[in-house]
């Protein structure tokens, strides 16, 4: 008779809990929701969401000669912009994304490395604006921490593929698919995308999930 096989302390579980994906959704779903009714009102509803892009939104001038509307502003705008969407499209889109995402990450790292990657790309995501762009309207909406997970996504696909000695081209293609995409929704958009964000948080991705699981999987432990 053979014992079986303990699995390694920190190992994430097959089937990780997606609480954390529902919070942020629900997070987010209620903030756009909020405006939204606001919006339909028409008593005041275009103020309200103003001053929730003046006081949550991203604004670069903040981190030069700008005056905040509260001290921590400059700090806790980072993470603030995250939660917030210019309507109802753009937060559809996003959540849809963010749950696709969010499942595989989620089954790779577990909730603490989920949310690690996560926290880090939606910072790095503002830092990419903050330092790329030169618009002075403020940024809005999840998809720097989205491009963060899919960025995680294709730097452990690389380290698995590359240690196995397979093939990088779906890594590869699936980073210019992403590139298409940046630049098909810059046109569409007529230049309205903050691509700066995209790219902070892919890189910032990219390079935290290296140090959060930077272990190659299929592979017998030593």
């Amino acid at each position: 008779m053979t014992s079986a096989t303990p699995p390694e302390p920190d190992a994430p579980e097959p089937d990780a809990p997606v609480w954390p994906l529902i919070v942020l959704i629900v997070l987010c779903c209620a903030v756009e929701g909020l405006l939204q009714l606001a919006d339909w009102s028409g008593t005041g509803g275009p103020r309200l969401r103003s001053l929730a892009y003046e006081y949550g939104g991203f604004w670069a001038g903040l981190l030069q000669s700008w005056s905040p509307n509260y001290p921590s502003q400059p700090y806790l705008m980072f993470l603030t912009y995250g939660f917030l969407h210019g309507g109802l499209l753009h937060l559809v889109v996003n959540m849809v994304t963010l749950w696709s995402l969010g499942l595989a990450v989620l089954e790779r790292v577990g909730i603490r490395g989920f949310v690690l990657l996560y926290a880090a790309t939606l910072m790095g995501g503002a830092a990419g604006f903050a330092l790329l762009a030169s618009t002075l309207a403020p940024m809005v909406g999840a998809s720097g921490a989205l491009f963060g997970l899919a960025g995680g996504l294709l730097a452990w696909g690389y380290v698995d593929r590359f240690t196995l000695r397979q093939a990088l081209w779906p890594v590869v293609r699936a980073a210019g698919l992403l590139l298409t995409l940046n630049v098909v929704m810059w046109w569409a958009l007529d230049g309205q995308l903050a691509w700066e964000t995209h790219l902070g948080g892919f890189l910032t991705g990219w390079l935290a999930a290296l140090l959060i699981d930077p272990r190659p999987r299929d592979l017998d432990p030593e």
